[in-house]
C-alpha cells in the first residue's frame, strides 16, 4: 500500500498535468468569434482552429498575420490571429495582439473573454480573471465566460469557488459537454481521478462534444493506469491523422514529470 507522502507526490504529478492541459480545453471555447462583427469582415476562414493540422495553421497564421498587419483594429482577424498563434504555441505573440485589441476595444465584451484566455494561456491568472469578470454581464450571464473563469479559478486553486461557477454555467447550458469536461479537469487538479473520469464520461456521451473533451477523457483513464484503454479513446472516431495528434497528445502529457512511466510502476506495485 503507497504511503500517505508517495499518495501526496502522486497527486502533485496529477496537478501538474492537469495545469498543462486544463487551460486549453477549458478556455478554448470562452470567446467566438462569429460574433464579432466590427468594422470587419472574416477573412480569416471558418475552419475550426482546434481541427486544423500543424500545416494549416503555419499557413493560416502567415495569411492573418498579412491581413492583422494591415488593420490591427479589425477585430475578427486580430482575435483569429492570436487563437492561431496561441495554437502554434506562440503565446508570448497571441498575448500580444490581444492586449493591443483590448485597449483598442476596452468595452467589447468578446475581446475581454478572448484577452483572458491569453493572458491565462500566459500564466497571467489574475489580470486573466480580471479581463473575463469584466467581459460578464450580471444581468445577462453568458456560460462560456462562466465557465472560463471557473478555469482560472481551478488553476489559482480555488475548486470549491471554480466549481459553483460551472454548476451555474450548466444550469444556463444544461448538459454542455466543455463545462462537464471542466469539471472534470477540477476534479483531476485535486487528485481525484474517479469523479473526474464521471464527470468526462458524462461529457463525451454529448454529440457535441469534441476532440479536446475526448483527449481529457483519455487522459484521466491513462493517469489511472489504463493505458491501452486511453490511447484508444483518444483516438476514437477520428481520421487518421487526428487519431495520431489525439494519441501524441495524451502521450506528451503523460511523459512530464516521467509520469507515465512513474504511475505505471505505481499501478503494478499495487496490483
Amino acid at each position: 500500500m503507497p504511503s500517505i507522502r508517495d499518495t501526496n507526490g502522486k497527486q502533485r504529478r496529477l496537478a501538474a498535468i492537469a495545469a498543462s492541459a486544463i487551460l486549453a480545453a477549458a478556455l478554448a471555447g470562452c470567446a467566438n468569434t462569429d460574433r464579432i462583427k466590427t468594422g470587419s469582415i472574416n477573412r480569416g476562414g471558418s475552419e475550426p482552429i482546434a481541427s486544423m493540422s500543424s500545416e494549416q495553421l503555419a499557413s493560416t497564421a502567415e495569411s492573418l498575420g498579412k491581413a492583422y498587419a494591415s488593420d490591427p483594429k479589425d477585430i475578427n482577424v486580430a482575435m483569429r490571429y492570436a487563437a492561431v498563434l496561441q495554437m502554434n504555441g506562440r503565446t508570448d505573440q497571441s498575448l500580444a495582439v490581444m492586449r493591443k485589441l483590448a485597449i483598442d476595444y476596452p468595452r467589447e465584451r468578446q475581446v475581454l473573454a478572448a484577452y483572458g484566455k491569453a493572458l491565462a494561456s500566459a500564466g497571467e491568472l489574475e489580470p486573466a480573471l480580471d479581463a473575463v469578470r469584466r467581459a460578464q454581464t450580471p444581468e445577462y450571464p453568458d456560460w462560456k465566460l462562466l465557465s472560463a473563469e471557473g478555469a482560472i479559478l481551478d488553476q489559482l486553486g480555488n475548486y470549491a469557488e471554480a466549481r459553483e461557477l460551472y454548476r451555474r454555467a450548466l444550469d444556463l447550458q444544461p448538459g454542455e459537454p466543455s463545462v462537464l469536461s471542466n469539471l472534470g479537469m477540477s476534479h483531476l487538479l485535486e487528485g481525484d481521478l474517479k469523479t473526474a473520469e464521471t464527470y468526462m464520461r458524462q461529457a463525451i456521451d454529448s454529440p457535441a462534444a469534441d476532440s479536446r473533451v475526448r483527449q481529457n477523457l483519455a487522459l484521466v483513464v491513462g493517469l489511472q493506469g489504463r493505458f491501452d484503454e486511453a490511447e484508444t479513446i483518444a483516438s476514437q472516431e477520428l481520421s487518421p491523422e487526428e487519431a495520431t495528434a489525439n494519441v501524441a497528445y495524451l502521450r506528451s502529457m503523460l511523459s512530464q514529470q516521467n509520469s507515465w512511466n512513474e504511475l505505471r510502476s505505481e499501478e503494478n506495485n499495487t496490483d
